[in-house]
């Protein structure tokens, strides 16, 4: 019986190790291209990319969760002022700044997610705190941060969030429209996401952002919607998504690179493919994904010039990359 009970122990602790943990994120997808980066910040977005990447491996490779890994590279890009999320958040018409963030456990489906806040140092950490500490999915704007600042997180004056390089981009974007009906794109874009897998087999994934330039009437993009800009499911794969919001909700882009796994049986790359490179392309949206699937296989799909992202698996050296062609 001894040694049936030390083969079993054994067993389990193989099984325990014989996953493989991978690690992927984006920072926003849109025209980005060698022509509209300079050397310098060609290399700033990749050191920070590879820092963030560093962190969160360090928990998955310590057998955290892929839950712990995921907020904690999401905060780091929030800490940046090279992406549009927290630090670096881009600024609404009235030139303030308001986040929006969301969270989902593959394990169980549990989700939480903030929007339209204005005053929490880490959206993703709001996120996570609803997701955890309290019955519901979503909270916004005010009721949101009262939450937050009830659970302990850190509270900021907005001011905090404010740099030169994205007021300097609303002015750019007042002086040539004065309605959101302008044609150039680069407004649409930003956000920073992360999806992982740890040793256990559990997925995570997350979104944080500070929404489109110039965006008005409390508007609400996709970041904070879970099946939109943010799913995860142990059975299929788990996804952060970036690009012309709209878009991303009405096709519930993540979700359904999910279903299409669950339901058609497609591979993760058929699944991210079929949905950005065809169904978002017929719809005119604009964007990109990056998922993994439960087995540790990586998509990183758009259909823009370009989209920061990079990933890490275990045994791998971590990889970083911007524009199309890499």
């Amino acid at each position: 019986m001894k040694k049936i009970y030390l083969l079993l122990l054994m067993l389990m602790t193989q099984l325990t190790f014989s996953q493989h943990y991978a690690l992927v994120l984006h920072g926003g997808a849109g025209n980005i291209t060698p022509q509209r980066l300079s050397l310098e910040e060609q290399k700033e977005y990749h050191e920070k990319m590879r820092e963030a990447l560093q962190e969160g491996e360090k928990v998955l490779k310590e057998g955290g969760s892929a839950l712990s890994a995921v907020t904690i590279v999401i905060q780091m890009l929030e800490e940046s002022p090279l992406f549009n999320a927290g630090k670096g958040a881009v600024f609404t018409w009235e030139e303030t700044n308001e986040l929006d963030a969301s969270v989902m456990d593959g394990r169980n489906l549990n989700a939480g997610a903030v929007t339209g806040i204005s005053k929490i140092k880490s959206p993703i950490l709001a996120a996570v705190e609803v997701m955890t500490n309290s019955p519901h999915v979503m909270l916004s704007g005010k009721g949101a941060e009262e939450f937050a600042k009830g659970q302990g997180l850190d509270t900021v004056d907005n001011a905090y969030f404010k740099t030169q390089k994205r007021l300097k981009s609303l002015k750019k974007f007042k002086k040539k429209t004065g309605s959101l009906s302008d044609k150039n794109q680069d407004w649409k874009f930003g956000t920073v996401g992360c999806v992982a897998l740890d040793r256990e087999g559990n997925i995570a994934a997350g979104t944080s952002t500070g929404g489109m330039t110039g965006k008005r009437y409390g508007r609400i993009g996709d970041s904070p919607i879970i099946g939109a800009g943010t799913y995860a499911d142990n059975s299929t794969c788990g996804v952060s998504g970036t690009g012309h919001g709209e878009f991303f909700i009405r096709y519930n882009v993540a979700y359904d690179i999910s279903a299409l796994m669950k339901y058609a049986k497609l591979s993760l790359k058929a699944a991210a493919e079929e949905v950005v490179l065809k169904k978002l392309v017929v719809a005119k949206g604009s964007g990109g994904i990056i998922a993994l699937d439960r087995a540790g296989n990586i998509s990183m799909v758009f259909n823009t010039s370009g989209m920061f992202r990079g990933y890490v698996k275990e045994g791998e050296e971590i990889k970083t990359a911007m524009f199309k062609e890499e």
